[in-house]
């Protein structure tokens, strides 16, 4: 059954629960844990607050509830400050509170996340190239790529903010 209001608001919030959606780690298990491989691969060597940092700006950018509140919460839990974690979304006009390698690193997450509209600037790029080695910064484009793929991954099951299905 279709929600109405879903086709004629795309971007309405779902009525739905998501317990009649797709489970991609029930319906794919292997390709559930290959992207669970890739997430755990993607982090080594990142800083941790970092990581979470980008997952947040991400999952604003691409509107996941779900995955914004687990990694609000992880940040927390890692020890970043609330004053920070209010700011990510608007952190060009607060950039203070950030340092200039957190700036690049989201930056470099705002252009992947947008590719649509213009790709990842040189400028973007060679921003992220001064504040992160070569290896680095492969993790760091491996994280966003991983965001990223999980923020579709709950969109898509219509998973709901709060409900944290990792068992940790």
């Amino acid at each position: 059954m279709t929600n109405e209001s879903s086709i004629e608001n795309p971007g309405a919030t779902p009525t739905a629960t998501g317990a009649n959606r797709l489970n991609l780690a029930q319906a794919a298990p292997k390709v559930f844990k290959a992207v669970l491989g890739l997430d755990a691969a993607a982090r080594e060597g990142i800083d941790p607050v970092l990581v979470e940092l980008v997952q947040i700006r991400v999952s604003q950018l691409n509107g996941c509830a779900y995955c914004l509140h687990m990694h609000t919460s992880d940040a927390r839990k890692a020890g970043e400050s609330e004053e920070r974690l209010h700011l990510v979304a608007l952190w060009r006009e607060a950039a203070h509170f950030f340092t200039a390698k957190e700036q690049a690193a989201l930056a470099l997450a705002e252009s992947i996340t947008r590719l649509a509209e213009g790709g990842v600037p040189q400028a973007v790029h060679d921003r992220a190239a001064e504040h992160f080695e070569q290896a680095e910064l492969a993790q760091l484009v491996a994280v966003i790529l991983t965001i990223n793929t999980w923020n579709r991954i709950a969109l898509t099951s219509a998973k709901v903010a709060g409900t944290d299905e990792r068992g940790r």
